[in-house]
C-alpha cells in the first residue's frame, strides 16, 4: 500500500505521478519485485509527510504499475492503471512501508432503459462541459468517455473533473455505478452553469479590453502623426492648462478651472462625461476675462462719427458725449445702461452701432423679441444634455472683450411662460449695483458685466416691467420731422439706394420738391423705413430703364413725375379734402409707430337719450365719452339746449377706423366737441385738431405723447392745435421749424376749446333768438314723417 497526496486514483484510468517519500519508494520497489500490483489510497492531509494508517482513507484503488522511471534526483516517475475499487481491512507496517489486506468493491449493473437514459444524459452533459472547458482536449476526452459501461463512464468523467479531493474521494467511495452517475450528472450541471457565467463575463471583458486597446492604439497613432507634423509632443491637458493660465481668470474661477481639468484627466477620453467637462473648460477659456477694447476718448472725433452716421437726435448724441467726457475724468466708472424708446424706423439699433464706432468698442446684439425662457439669459445647468451658456455669455464670447457695446434689441417684446420670466433675469444684468457678479447657470462662476455699455431698444414702455425700467436711463426718440427726413434722405438714403441698384448720381437725381412730395404723399410714419423703400422702388425702376435704354439714361424726380414711378398718391393732406362739418372733429392720438390723426363723428337720432359708442373703443375711451356727455347735460342752458333735451334723442359717437382698437383718455375734449357740435348744429373747423382729457366739471387735463402728436399734425397739414395748458412745458422738445408752422392754443376749460373749435359762438338758451335745438329737431322729425306718409 502507498498513500498518495492531492489526488484520487480511479479504476480503469491511467494516472502518472512522482514518488519521492522513502516509504512510498520501498512500497513501489516491493510491488515491482512481485506482481506489480499496488493499493493506492489518498491521505487526509496532504501536508503530512509520514501519515499513520488512520490518516489514510480506507477506500482506495488497486492498480497495476505500468511503467516506472528513476529520475536523477532520486525520485521515481510512475504510471499506474487502476484496476478495481478496494477497501483496506487492515494495514500493517513492514520493513518501512505499508502492507494492507484489502477487499475488492467492484459492482456490475445490468442493462436497462433507465441505465441507458442516464448514460446518454451524462455523456451529453460531459460533451457540453468539454466544449466549454478550455483546459481539456475535446477529441481525447470524448473518445475516453465513449462506451456503454456506466461504471467505466462514471470513473472516467470523475477522474477528469476539476473537483476538490474530498469530493473525488466521495465519488470513489460510491460503489453503485448508477448512483455515481446521478451524482456526476448533478456536478456537471453545476459546472456547466458556472462555465456559462464565466464565458459571458469573459466575453464582456474581452470586448472592453479590445475597445480599450483600440482606443489606446489610435491615441498613440494620433500622437505619432501629430509629432510627425511638427505639432509638438505636449498633451491636450498641458495645452488646456496653458490656456487657463493665460486667460486672466479671477482666482476663484482659476481654481475651479484647474479642479475641472484634474477631473478631466481622470476620465476616459471617449466617455460622455469627458465631453461635457471639455466643453465647459472651452467656454471658461473662451469668455473674455481681461482683454478690453482700447477706447476712443476724443470727444470731437466721437461727435464727428455720430454726425456722419445720424442726422438729428441731438439729445441722444449729447448723452453719448457726456458718457465719453466722464470716461476721461473717472478711471473706472460704472457701465451705462441706456434704453432707446421710439417707433420703428427712427434708428435705435443703428444709433447703438454708431456708439460702438464713436467709442472704438466692439458691438454685439441680441434680439429679445419673443424670448420666453429664462435660460436664454442665464443659460442651462450642465446637468442637461446639450446645455449651453445664456445669450449674455455667448455674446460676450463673440465680442472677445470685457467692455463691448451690448445691444438688447426689442426688450419690450419678451414674454413669460412656465419656463420662467426672462425680464426678471435681465434685472441682474441691467443693474449697475449687481452686474459685477453676474452668474450664468452653465458657467456657475461670477462674471463681471460692469464694464459693458448696455443699450436697450423698445417701441413702447408699458410692456416693460416697472422694476426693469427703473434700472435703465430712458431716452425717447419720438420720430423725425419733414425737414429731418429730407436731410436723412439726402445724406444717407439716396446714396444707399444708388449703391444697391448700381446707379450713378447722373442716372438718378432727386430735387427737394420731389423728395418732399414722396414724404408727404407716399409715406405716413415716424421713422424713415417706408421712405427708404419708396426711394429704392424708384431706383429699381430706373435701373431697369438704364439696362433697357443704355447707361446714358437719366431722370430727375420732381413732384410732377413721382406718380410715374410710385403710382397714385397713398396719403393726402388731411384738411385739404375736408370742409367744416357738424359733429366731425379731428383729434390727435399716440400709437406705437408714432403719432396719428383720428376723426371723431357724432350724430343725432330720435330716441330716448341713449349714448352709443362704436369704433372698437377701449374702456377708458368709453368712460371719457360718458364724462363728456355728463358735462354737456350739466351745462345744457349755456350750450343753448333745453334741460331735458336728451329725453327725445339718441346720440351715436363713432371713431373711424372701426377695425383698429383705440383707448386712452386724451380723446375726451374731441368727443365732447363732436357731441356739442351735433347738438347745436354748429360746424367744427376742419383745420383745428385737439387732444386732452376732460373732467365732469369741464376742466382739460394734460396728456402724454405731445411731441409725437404735434409731428403727426404737422405731417397731416393741420396747422391749428388745441393742447391742455399743463402741456406747455413739453414744447421744449419740439423742433423750432415745427412750432413755427403751427398755431398752438393752450386751454384749461372746455369752454375755451369750443370757442376755438366751433365755426361760430354758442348762443346760451336765455338769449336764444331761435327755437331750442330739441324743439327744432323734433319739428324736423315730424315734418319728415308727414312727407313720408
Amino acid at each position: 500500500m502507498m498513500p498518495v497526496r492531492d489526488m484520487v486514483i480511479f479504476p480503469q484510468q491511467m494516472t502518472p505521478f512522482i514518488v519521492g517519500r522513502e516509504a512510498s519508494v520501498r512500497a513501489l520497489e516491493e510491488a515491482l519485485a512481485s506482481d506489480k500490483k499496488i493499493f493506492l489510497s489518498t491521505q487526509h492531509d496532504a501536508s503530512v509527510d509520514d501519515p499513520k494508517p488512520e490518516e489514510i482513507y480506507a477506500v482506495g484503488t488497486l492498480a497495476n504499475i505500468v511503467q516506472s522511471v528513476k529520475l536523477p534526483d532520486g525520485n521515481i516517475k510512475v504510471l499506474v492503471e487502476g484496476v478495481e475499487r478496494a477497501r483496506a481491512l487492515s494495514i500493517a507496517t513492514e520493513e518501512g512501508f505499508f502492507r494492507a489486506t484489502i477487499r475488492l468493491l467492484g459492482q456490475r449493473v445490468e442493462d436497462s432503459p433507465q441505465v441507458k437514459q442516464m448514460v446518454e444524459k451524462v455523456t451529453g452533459l460531459y460533451e457540453q462541459f468539454i466544449k466549454l472547458s478550455q483546459s481539456l482536449n475535446y477529441d481525447t476526452m470524448i473518445a475516453a468517455a465513449r462506451g456503454d459501461d456506466p461504471s467505466r463512464l462514471s470513473d472516467t468523467i470523475a477522474a477528469n473533473l476539476q473537483l476538490p479531493v474530498d469530493e473525488k474521494q466521495d465519488l470513489l467511495e460510491t460503489v453503485d455505478p448508477l448512483e455515481r452517475l446521478n451524482r456526476i450528472a448533478e456536478i456537471l450541471e453545476i459546472e456547466l452553469e458556472k462555465l456559462n457565467v464565466d464565458r459571458n463575463i469573459n466575453t464582456r471583458v474581452k470586448r472592453q479590453m479590445e475597445r480599450a486597446q483600440k482606443e489606446y492604439y489610435l491615441n498613440e497613432k494620433l500622437k505619432a502623426i501629430q509629432k510627425e507634423l511638427g505639432r509638438g509632443e505636449k498633451s491636450e491637458t498641458d495645452e488646456l492648462k496653458k490656456k487657463i493660465d493665460a486667460a486672466g481668470m479671477p482666482k476663484d474661477v482659476h481654481e475651479k478651472a484647474i479642479q475641472e481639468l484634474k477631473r478631466l484627466e481622470l476620465m476616459p477620453p471617449m466617455s460622455a462625461e469627458s465631453t461635457v467637462s471639455r466643453n465647459y473648460l472651452d467656454w471658461l477659456i473662451a469668455v473674455p476675462w481681461k482683454k478690453r477694447s482700447k477706447e476712443i476718448r476724443d470727444i470731437k472725433a466721437a461727435e464727428k462719427v455720430l454726425n456722419e452716421e445720424h442726422y438729428g437726435l441731438e439729445k441722444i448724441k449729447d448723452r453719448i458725449l457726456e458718457f465719453l467726457a466722464v470716461r476721461q475724468l473717472v478711471k473706472n466708472p460704472k457701465g451705462s445702461i441706456l434704453c432707446f424708446v421710439g417707433p420703428p424706423g427712427v434708428g435705435k439699433t443703428s444709433l447703438a452701432m454708431s456708439i460702438g464706432h464713436a467709442t472704438g468698442r466692439k458691438f454685439v446684439r441680441v434680439s429679445l423679441g419673443g424670448v420666453r425662457d429664462e435660460a436664454e439669459i442665464r443659460g442651462h445647468r450642465r446637468t442637461y444634455i446639450g446645455a449651453l451658456p445664456g445669450q449674455i455669455i455667448q455674446m460676450m464670447t463673440k465680442a472677445g472683450t470685457v467692455n463691448p457695446i451690448f445691444v438688447l434689441d426689442e426688450v419690450d417684446k419678451m414674454s413669460t411662460d412656465f419656463r420662467g420670466d426672462p425680464s426678471a433675469a435681465l434685472m441682474e444684468v441691467l443693474d449697475p449695483e449687481l452686474n459685477y457678479a453676474f452668474t450664468d447657470h452653465y458657467l456657475d462662476v461670477e462674471y463681471d458685466l460692469s464694464r459693458v455699455m448696455f443699450v436697450c431698444t423698445a417701441n413702447v414702455l408699458h410692456t416693460i416691467p416697472q422694476p426693469l425700467q427703473d434700472r435703465m436711463e430712458i431716452l425717447r426718440l419720438p420720430g423725425y420731422t419733414e425737414q429731418e427726413k429730407m436731410e436723412i434722405a439726402t445724406r444717407f438714403l439716396l446714396k444707399r439706394a444708388r449703391e444697391a441698384t448700381g446707379l450713378t448720381e447722373k442716372n438718378l437725381k432727386f430735387i427737394e420738391e420731389g423728395l418732399l412730395h414722396i414724404i408727404r404723399h407716399y409715406t405716413h410714419e415716424a421713422g424713415v423705413r417706408n421712405l427708404e423703400r419708396e426711394i429704392q422702388n424708384i431706383a429699381r425702376k430706373m435701373a431697369r430703364k438704364v439696362v433697357s435704354d443704355g447707361a446714358d439714361s437719366a431722370v430727375e424726380i420732381t413732384a410732377e413725375n413721382v406718380k410715374d414711378f410710385l403710382g397714385v398718391l397713398k396719403y393726402r393732406e388731411f384738411w385739404l379734402e375736408k370742409q367744416n362739418e357738424v359733429g366731425l372733429t379731428t383729434g390727435l392720438a399716440w400709437t406705437e409707430v408714432g403719432g396719428s390723426v383720428l376723426a371723431t363723428e357724432a350724430t343725432l337720432m330720435e330716441g330716448k337719450g341713449r349714448l352709443t359708442l362704436t369704433g372698437k373703443l377701449g374702456d377708458v375711451m368709453q368712460e371719457s365719452a360718458q364724462a363728456a356727455m355728463s358735462y354737456v347735460r350739466s351745462r345744457s342752458n349755456l350750450l343753448g339746449l333745453q334741460r331735458d333735451f336728451y329725453r327725445t334723442i339718441d346720440i351715436h359717437v363713432h371713431v373711424p377706423e372701426g377695425a383698429i382698437p383705440k383707448d386712452g383718455p386724451s380723446a375726451g375734449i374731441t368727443i365732447c366737441t363732436s357731441i356739442v357740435s351735433a347738438l347745436t348744429k354748429i360746424p367744427v373747423r376742419c383745420d383745428v385738431t385737439m387732444t386732452g382729457e376732460i373732467t365732469l366739471r369741464g376742466k382739460v387735463l394734460p396728456i402724454g405723447g405731445v411731441k409725437e402728436k404735434l409731428l403727426a399734425a404737422h405731417r397731416m397739414g393741420l396747422r391749428t392745435v388745441v393742447l391742455p395748458k399743463d402741456n406747455e412745458k413739453d414744447l421744449a422738445d419740439i423742433p423750432q421749424e415745427i412750432l413755427s408752422s403751427l398755431t398752438i392754443h393752450f386751454v384749461e376749460t372746455m369752454d375755451e376749446v369750443l370757442q376755438i373749435a366751433l365755426e361760430r359762438p354758442i348762443v346760451p338758451l336765455e338769449h336764444a333768438a331761435v327755437a331750442p335745438v330739441t324743439e327744432s329737431f323734433v319739428a324736423g322729425t315730424e315734418k319728415d314723417k308727414s312727407l313720408t306718409n
